[in-house]
């Protein structure tokens, strides 16, 4: 049951309003830069949140294009302001599942998608407190990351199925984790799989940035 209905969760992006989403990618691709420094085989960020402070730490050895494509929205800025905006409870285990938070439906900050690089590649499971892209389909992730609260194989790739593309872990701020997923959804808010997983006051990411 959760190997079906989590990762279907993820899928349900929907781009609604503002400029068409293929034309602002196509602009933003038209401005891509590299990142700005150079980065080492871990990165250290932290999320200042309504919820608390979360501190990441970054695979960049072994996910190195999700990693400079994540510390490229954080260096530019483009995390700061946004929301978490979705809390995805396991069924019959409330206290379980993931968060997801970013740009959402903000084109202009978009970067281009980015190659999926899968934990069969990468070696980085979906296990408690791992920070993962959410995408439409393999190929496509941009601004857009979940962070879990226990394991999750089920996100992995399993042989055809490439899953989703985990790069790193909370190493501080589960507590904060927890809290946002505790948050009081809308029953009726969202479509498909997202029905009843949108957090009725999304909680703020005030900024993101590297830590040395």
């Amino acid at each position: 049951m959760i190997r079906t209905v989590l990762p279907l969760a993820l899928l349900a992006l929907a781009a609604c309003g503002g400029e068409a989403p293929n034309q602002s990618i196509a602009n933003a691709a038209a401005g891509h830069e590299a990142v700005r420094a150079p980065l080492g085989d871990s990165v250290r960020v932290r999320l200042e949140t309504e919820a608390g402070p979360i501190t990441l730490e970054l695979d960049h050895a072994h996910a190195p294009v999700t990693v400079e494509n994540f510390v490229r929205y954080v260096d530019e800025h483009r995390f700061d302001g946004t929301t978490f905006y979705r809390a995805a409870r396991t069924r019959g285990f409330e206290e379980r599942g993931f968060i997801q938070g970013g740009i959402r439906r903000n084109y202009r900050r978009m970067l281009p998608p980015i190659a999926h690089e899968p934990t069969s590649h990468t070696g980085i499971r979906h296990g408690p407190g791992t920070i993962s892209m959410a995408r439409s389909e393999p190929g496509m992730a941009m601004g857009e990351f979940f962070i879990t609260t226990d394991a999750m194989p089920q996100m992995d790739a399993h042989g055809s199925d490439q899953g989703f593309a985990a790069f790193g872990h909370v190493t501080e701020g589960m507590e904060a984790v927890r809290r946002i997923l505790a948050a009081p959804t809308i029953p009726n808010a969202g479509s498909g799989a997202m029905r009843g997983q949108m957090i009725a006051a999304p909680v703020a990411i005030r900024t993101a940035r590297r830590l040395p």
